[in-house]
């Protein structure tokens, strides 16, 4: 088993399953949905498993983990086995319920990354498919600033949608001073958004203007930690340090515990199987810090908007 290099952090993603009160367009479980929740005695098993490893952070995800009923369980459990940091992705729906709210934030919650697919009910619930979704975010995150919570987090999944609106979803993250948001360009190598790429995935390089005036947007706001994800370094020479996949690399070695697999390295392995580069990648001076673009788009559009840096 791989442990993590020197001053670097394990960071142990936990998959409670597959289930979610939304259905995200572009989700890479959509196609997981059926698959069995895990049991409270199961994932305590495997907190446990984590604290042994001397885990330095726990993420918990689903699906959507927080509509369990034993989430806020889960989190004490971390808490008590003495990880240091825990931290969940969100939809933030459950936020909604101030008194649910109150017991998650109570339970020891380090941090929650809140996802945000548009800066508006039309282009957020299209996407996630949930009529009445973007108001009950809003609302989550209106009840965990008046609970005092500051560990806010943010993401935004990058599709078709939603590209040209990423500096108003900008506007909306610096409002509520989320100090640390990634804009991921999606994933096409399984679930929502390779059952249907023609439909939700953009060239990358439309995109990209639009996510490097995002992360201006933050830069004025002083919001420094924003950053874009799965995204070829070429076409962002000038946002060098708001590459998470750089960051990643420095800072964390990482797992996945999912139901349905392990992977006991996650950097490497999206590297080897999901990532390529081309030949025209060689001799770029940033290809040794750069993991390419998705083999699934170089499959749909080539590599003919890659710029190399010689």
């Amino acid at each position: 088993m791989k442990e993590p290099g020197p001053g670097k952090l394990l960071k142990i993603v936990l998959f409670t399953g597959y289930s979610c009160n939304n259905n995200c367009r572009f989700c890479i479980d959509a196609d997981k949905r059926s698959m069995y929740e895990r049991s409270t005695a199961e994932l305590i098993s495997e907190i446990s498993a984590a604290a042994r490893r001397k885990a330095d952070i726990l993420e918990i995800i689903g699906g959507e983990s927080t509509i369990r009923p034993d989430f806020h369980l889960l989190v004490k459990t971390a808490r008590k086995l003495g990880i240091k940091e825990t931290i969940c992705a969100t939809n933030g729906r459950v936020f909604s319920d101030i008194k649910k709210a109150k017991i998650i934030i109570e339970s020891g919650l380090n941090s929650l990354i809140f996802s945000i697919h548009g800066p508006d009910a039309e282009t957020h619930d299209y996407l996630t498919r949930a009529p009445g979704s973007f108001a009950q975010l809003k609302k989550g995150l209106d009840n965990v600033v008046s609970l005092g919570f500051r560990g806010i987090n943010g993401n935004t999944t990058v599709v078709k949608q939603n590209y040209m609106k990423l500096p108003e979803i900008a506007k909306l993250y610096a409002r509520y001073a989320v100090w640390n948001v990634e804009f991921i360009f999606v994933d096409p190598t399984c679930g929502g958004a390779r059952n249907d790429f023609d439909g939700l995935v953009p060239k990358i390089s439309e995109a990209a203007p639009y996510m490097r005036e995002a992360l201006d947007i933050g830069e004025a706001a002083g919001l420094t930690q924003w950053k874009v994800r799965y995204v070829p370094l070429c076409l962002f020479p000038d946002h060098l340090t708001h590459i998470s996949e750089i960051n990643e690399k420095s800072l964390y070695m990482s797992e996945h515990w999912a139901p349905d697999f392990t992977d006991r390295d996650s950097i490497a392995s999206r590297a080897e199987v999901s990532r390529g580069k081309t030949e025209k990648c060689s001799g770029c001076r940033l290809s040794a810090f750069c993991e390419g673009i998705w083999k699934e788009y170089l499959g749909h559009f080539g590599d003919g908007e890659l710029k190399p840096i010689k």
